[in-house]
């Protein structure tokens, strides 16, 4: 297998396959294609598309760099028994629009927020993983809406080596090195502007700094595996800098917890959310 697919297999689709932990869950809805539960929101000069499931608190649900809302299956079927869950595909990935030649974490963080404020949505919990981590971030970072909770898996506020592992930033920039070549072949097997605008993401973004974090408002729960492509210490000092957060390393598990090992992640993400705890001030 070539070392580009390979990594977009773990980039991209963040072990999209379930380990033996989830084998038992068996998902009976077609979350990310389910006609009975899809909707369109113009917002932000784009169209994105969502899924909505459950009651309660507003729990807005976002997925992992390209791909869409099926990979978060294991926590909107969670989830929707105590919450109202949103699940949306970002901008340019799943059914939702790309509509621009400049994909950002911060547009991508603009059009929720918009999807938000079109649901007219007093205040949300926001949960992202990897990429949705953060965009989840950028959201706190903006608060532009009320937003009661966020949980951030595996997110990272910059693309260098200090913050991601070095195995993982030399395959990213092997991955785009064959998919320049592909679009400059003329392959018409993908979308190439599109899937280099998703690399352009990896690559160079976000740029996130200590004064941005110390900016969020909501309690974060800063979630990231031990053996996770963001390095332990950088998770470290995300929490480090947001005034109210709490800080969970899952023992021997990666990148890909949220599907492979859902059911501890969602114990962890469900008791954050639904309890209440005091936060010391951090020097």
């Amino acid at each position: 297998m070539k070392k580009s697919i390979f990594l977009k297999l773990i980039l991209c689709f963040l072990f999209f396959q379930s380990s033996i932990n989830n084998a038992q869950e068996k998902i009976t809805t077609p979350y990310g294609n389910n006609k009975e539960a899809g909707k369109y929101a113009r917002v932000n000069g784009t169209k994105l598309y969502y899924e909505e499931y459950g009651t309660g608190e507003p729990l807005l649900i976002i997925h992992s760099c390209g791909t869409d809302i099926k990979a978060m299956e294991f926590q909107i079927d969670f989830f929707r028994n105590n919450y109202r869950v949103i699940a949306v595909d970002s901008r340019g990935q799943g059914k939702s629009k790309l509509k621009t030649n400049d994909l950002t974490y911060d547009l991508m963080a603009k059009d929720l927020e918009a999807l938000v404020k079109h649901l007219k949505l007093n205040t949300v919990n926001i949960l992202g993983w990897s990429d949705g981590g953060i965009i989840a971030l950028k959201m706190g970072i903006n608060n532009n809406i009320n937003i009661k909770k966020i949980i951030s898996m595996g997110a990272n506020l910059r693309p260098d080596t200090t913050a991601i592992n070095t195995w993982a930033y030399k395959q990213v920039r092997e991955m785009h090195a064959e998919n320049l070549k592909k679009a400059n072949s003329g392959d018409k097997s993908k979308d190439w502007k599109k899937e280099l605008q998703l690399d352009n993401l990896l690559l160079n973004q976000p740029n996130i700094n200590h004064k941005d974090l110390a900016k969020i408002k909501a309690p974060v729960l800063v979630m990231v595996g031990d053996n996770d492509i963001i390095k332990n210490e950088h998770a470290v000092e995300i929490f480090n800098h947001i005034p109210k957060s709490q800080l969970c390393i899952m023992p021997g598990r990666n990148h890909g917890a949220p599907r492979n090992d859902s059911k501890i992640f969602n114990e962890i993400a469900n008791h954050f959310l639904g309890n209440s705890f005091e936060y010391s001030e951090k020097n």
